[in-house]
């Protein structure tokens, strides 16, 4: 990615400002040999100076540095960024994924941080409510990224989730003629700029903040693992499959619990649960019939069984016995059940 040595390029860079001003930097961006770096008000209280002091210390620092014949030397350093940049983005990527593609190593991407700060060939906007912090070389095309990701993530329903496939779908349509200048990689670096969509654990995209995308615990993974299943499943195997796929510890009471505590799920069968959202109604058997019937009017024995076994896991003879209950149904002469008056 790169072909420069970073710690070597900010070295030389720092050696034109004085002891202080150096030392600022050196503190405030991470450059010595820890990844740490300070906040204006703990370099201010090591020189007994003021937060404001600090920063404008910061920002004679790197002008000098900027106005410095060294700076001029070290262009190609900068045209190397500004190719990092386009080829990663298109012109347009977020700071971490930047950071990230160059180097894993925490101390050389603060070195590389300091060195896109100083670029001028390149611009960086600051994290928001809406994106991450993120570099660009062309302002039209980071406008009209950042448009199209909200236009996504107004087009998403608060717990929708969708896949990969989906999401960059919805993303070129935003996009328009920009989606074909690019390949698919780029798109998905685009999306990570973004704040309001975010992507689950198994891949899946949606609202950052809904728990379908932002897991937290157990309920969450449990919502997962059973729309993934698609099917109702039991409390034993869904706490089986949380283990399996995400690993994360899942005590079989516990993940019971949990389902029984949150709407999402219904209880269809003998430790079985379902997606609310799959269309399934709440309440033992009767409860059932009762909503059928009174939705569907007379239906016979048959009838009523075959709707009940789309809600419910349950016997043909359980439905029977509780369609007995005189004092919630009715046989009629025709052999149809209605609701006792």
């Amino acid at each position: 990615m790169i072909t420069f040595k970073p710690k070597q390029v900010t070295k030389k860079l720092l050696s034109v400002l004085p002891d202080r001003a150096r030392d600022v930097l050196e503190k405030r961006y991470g450059l010595g040999n820890d990844a740490e770096k300070s906040t204006l008000e703990s370099i201010g209280q090591t020189y007994g100076i003021t937060r404001e002091r600090v920063r404008q210390i910061e920002n004679y620092g790197l002008n000098s540095i900027q106005k410095s014949d060294i700076y001029k030397e070290f262009q190609p350093i900068f045209d190397e960024l500004t190719t990092a940049i386009s080829e990663l983005g298109g012109g347009l990527v977020a700071e971490h994924t930047l950071l990230e593609e160059i180097t894993d190593d925490p101390i050389l991407r603060n070195h590389i941080y300091f060195l896109l700060v100083l670029g001028n060939l390149f611009y960086r906007n600051k994290e928001n409510t809406s994106y991450v912090h993120r570099w660009y070389t062309e302002k039209k095309i980071a406008d009209l990224v950042e448009k199209a990701l909200k236009n996504v993530y107004k087009g998403l329903n608060r717990d929708e989730l969708i896949s990969e496939d989906e999401v960059l779908s919805r993303f070129k349509s935003e996009l328009i003629d920009l989606a074909d200048k690019y390949d698919e990689q780029v798109l998905k670096r685009w999306l990570l700029i973004s704040k309001e969509i975010g992507r689950n654990p198994l891949g899946e995209w949606g609202h950052a903040s809904s728990p379908n995308v932002r897991v937290k615990g157990i309920r969450d993974y449990a919502y997962l693992v059973v729309k993934r299943h698609g099917s109702p499943m039991h409390f034993r195997e869904v706490a089986a499959a949380i283990e399996e796929l995400f690993n994360h510890k899942a005590h079989t009471a516990t993940t019971h619990n949990e389902l029984i505590k949150d709407d999402r799920f219904v209880l269809v069968g003998r430790g079985l649960y379902a997606l609310t959202e799959w269309g399934y109604s709440a309440g033992v058997v009767k409860d059932v019939l009762r909503d059928i019937i009174e939705k569907h009017g007379p239906m016979t024995r048959e009838e009523i069984i075959d709707k009940v076994r789309k809600e419910r896991y349950v016997k043909d003879n359980t439905i029977i016995v509780n369609l007995q209950d005189t004092n919630l149904f009715k046989r009629l002469a025709n052999g149809t059940y209605v609701l006792a008056e």
